[in-house]
């Protein structure tokens, strides 16, 4: 559902939904594991994008798997409220995708959450790493360097720890 050309020197806004009752845990907001479950969202609408949709599997034997991914929780969103998935890609090579997701409330604009992920891709026969198909390759590398100019997100990269003075 990308909204915008694939090579535009912005993020992507790949995904656009509604928090669903069943995502709301005893707080009153969203539950922390559907955060991941919008991001998975966003992720597939990106890699449909890119031609490793639902198919890929059957028809090019290839699809992606997560290899480390970070969430941060910045504001509550509730039920109802809509929200947009932006992505931008941070790095790529032959075999791996580096991404940065924002979730942002859909009609405010304001940030609720960031995903920072890497995926593998896999030949599905044999379950293990494998290059990208040389136009997916093509395809990855010209939204990578249209988001090459970018500022980084302050939260790329970030590690886990209770701050110390």
């Amino acid at each position: 559902m990308i909204s915008k050309d694939l090579f535009a020197k912005e993020p992507l806004e790949v995904f656009r939904g509604t928090i669903k009752p069943e995502w709301i845990d005893f707080n009153g907001h969203m539950n922390v594991g559907y955060y991941v479950v919008a991001f998975d969202l966003g992720s597939m609408a990106f890699l449909n994008a890119v031609g490793m949709g639902l198919n890929y599997p059957e028809q090019r034997n290839g699809s992606t798997f997560a290899l480390e991914m970070h969430v941060t929780y910045d504001r509550e969103i509730h039920q109802d409220e809509p929200f947009v998935i932006h992505t931008r890609v941070l790095d790529c090579d032959q075999k791996r995708v580096h991404m940065y997701h924002e979730m942002r409330h859909g009609t405010e604009g304001w940030l609720a959450s960031t995903n920072e992920i890497i995926t593998m891709h896999i030949n599905m026969t044999e379950r293990r790493s494998a290059p990208f198909p040389d136009d997916i390759m093509a395809t990855l590398n010209k939204i990578r360097e249209a988001h090459a100019d970018l500022p980084i997100p302050s939260g790329v990269g970030r590690k886990i720890g209770i701050r110390r003075k």
